[in-house]
């Protein structure tokens, strides 16, 4: 690989650790109706187009028209709700080329390609590492004849991180792991540039496997890495595509839902491929998900429902690090801060912060928000949003939408009301209603977006594991789930440093010696906790 890229050799292997709710079910065993086990589909935030459009059809669910002033303030405040996403001709029925002729994508409109590249334009100043990985790392071209399958929420930071892979040598094609993420504008910029995309806002859950399996199996194209968020697109190849699935050098997963399903495979001797867990590095549990959920809990919940925090009693469900940003986020404006935990060690962290922890039950019929950021399932359950006050907001943080039980809402004594994009109204009999952000999906995807600069971090790590896999030698990895080493994570740190014009300091030979450690790194040990 050579300096540019850190000189790296990853070495340290993971120890599995299983969780699973469920059997996987083959996706290439329905035909054109992909099926997916609720270990994929329910974990990931996907719609469950069933019950979606038997809800819709519902007289059960009724649409309330919006008012001038309240489309124009959720259209300004948020681009993701810029787009049209209410088009009735599906874009998998429309013919649509570049202006190039080129016609391998299917996004919802190309000629919002403008739009989507301001949008992108805008992150490249807000992602200065990824940025200078590719001015470092062009020349080399480290990932030449690479061939990767994406999967990840799409949007102007992973345009960033596209364009970086393609500038180093790869080609790419291009799906979203969330129904609901996507930025049309931003798929439309890529399709434009020639960039094999299939992704809209608002997919169905058959749009959504056939947006993958067009990534997967295209005429002359042969992948050999995957670069995953979720584990969808691994899930899909392995199972419908096994031929496929041997000749992939590795694979690279960032979220916690697509390492438990690596770990899972890797157990039941079924990954024939390594695998880097980058969701599992520092740079990306802390700055991913403390400093990214510190800011965007107060942008998801403003844009959506433009309520006001002093004052509000709040539960946050879950004081791991994205329970920790949303808590710091919130007190800081004034809200009266709750925590439920079930870890001891959390719990006196939480006690230490000056909040107060509780079981969720002791507080519900008085909070005014309830946000859930756990990892579990049913942690919000139709018992509790019964006690709920009239007007109480419930939202997820959570990696899965398995969190709040939505499908109990789902009953004839129950009306449905769309607010605006994102927010539904549920209201009981007796007139009660609770505001339900996202339909318990990721909110600080769906609702708003993430700030560019810590994109940078994950996206650095990404692509850094990414030429490390490919370029690896023979026998270099097993069949395993490895994670990242520290060296790593400190130089996508370093490449962050320069945009606040920080200085480290330098060791002397003296004190290395003393402390035991290279000059060049690095500086903690794997056990330490940041």
């Amino acid at each position: 690989m050579g300096e540019p890229y850190g000189g790296i050799v990853l070495a340290t292997k993971s120890s599995p650790t299983v969780i699973s709710d469920s059997p996987i079910t083959d996706p290439g065993s329905g035909g054109k109706n992909l099926e997916v086990s609720n270990a994929f589909v329910g974990s990931r935030g996907k719609l469950d187009a069933k019950s979606s459009g038997a809800l819709k059809k519902s007289s059960r669910y009724r649409s309330r028209s919006l008012s001038a002033s309240s489309t124009d303030s959720y259209s300004s405040a948020s681009y993701t709700g810029s787009s049209s996403d209410e088009e009735d001709v599906s874009p998998r029925d429309k013919e649509q080329k570049n202006s190039n002729g080129f016609s391998d994508f299917c996004v919802r409109n190309i000629n919002q390609h403008a739009f989507g590249r301001r949008e992108i334009e805008i992150a490249e100043q807000e992602m200065p590492g990824i940025m200078a990985l590719r001015k470092r790392a062009a020349e080399d071209k480290p990932l030449k004849s690479a061939k990767i399958v994406g999967c990840t929420h799409i949007n102007a930071q992973t345009a960033v991180l596209i364009e970086t892979l393609a500038e180093l040598g790869a080609q790419v094609r291009w799906a979203a792991c969330n129904i609901y993420s996507t930025q049309n504008e931003v798929g439309a910029a890529l399709a434009e540039a020639g960039f094999p995309i299939f992704s809209w806002r608002g997919e169905t859950e058959e749009d959504f496997w056939w947006c993958i399996d067009k990534c997967v199996n295209a005429e002359n194209w042969q992948p050999n890495m995957i670069l995953d968020d979720g584990g969808d697109a691994t899930h899909l190849m392995l199972k419908k595509y096994p031929a496929l699935f041997k000749v992939i050098k590795g694979i690279v997963e960032e979220s916690v839902t697509g390492v438990h399903r690596l770990y899972q495979l890797s157990k039941a001797g079924k990954l024939s491929v390594p695998a880097m867990n980058v969701n599992d590095s520092v740079t990306k549990t802390k700055f991913d998900n403390l400093y990214s959920c510190r800011e965007s809990i107060i942008d998801s919940l403003k844009r959506s429902t433009d309520i006001m925090f002093g004052g509000k009693q709040v539960v946050v469900c879950g004081y791991g690090e994205v329970g920790k940003g949303c808590c710091q986020a919130l007190k800081g404006l004034g809200c009266v801060v709750y925590i439920t935990e079930i870890d001891p060690i959390c719990a006196l962290q939480a006690c230490m912060d000056g909040f107060r922890v509780v079981k969720l039950n002791e507080v519900i019929r008085n909070v005014d928000i309830v946000i859930t950021a756990t990892g579990n399932k049913n942690v919000v359950t139709r018992e509790h949003m019964d006690k709920m006050k009239n007007g109480c907001i419930v939202c997820n943080m959570g990696h899965s939408n398995t969190e709040i039980d939505v499908n109990s809402l789902r009953t004839p004594d129950l009306t449905w009301e769309k607010v605006r994009s994102q927010v539904d109204h549920v209201i009981w009999p007796d007139g009660k209603r609770i505001v339900l952000l996202a339909e318990g999906r990721l909110v600080n995807l769906s609702c708003s977006s993430l700030p560019s600069f810590v994109v940078s971090i994950t996206a650095s790590t990404q692509a850094l594991a990414l030429i490390e896999l490919f370029n690896a030698p023979q026998g270099r990895y097993k069949s395993d789930v490895y994670l990242l080493p520290k060296k790593m994570d400190e130089y996508v740190a370093s490449l962050h440093l320069p945009t606040f014009d920080a200085h480290l300091t330098e060791l002397t030979d003296e004190q290395a010696k003393y402390m035991g450690l290279n000059k060049a790194g690095p500086f903690k040990p794997n056990y330490y906790r940041y």
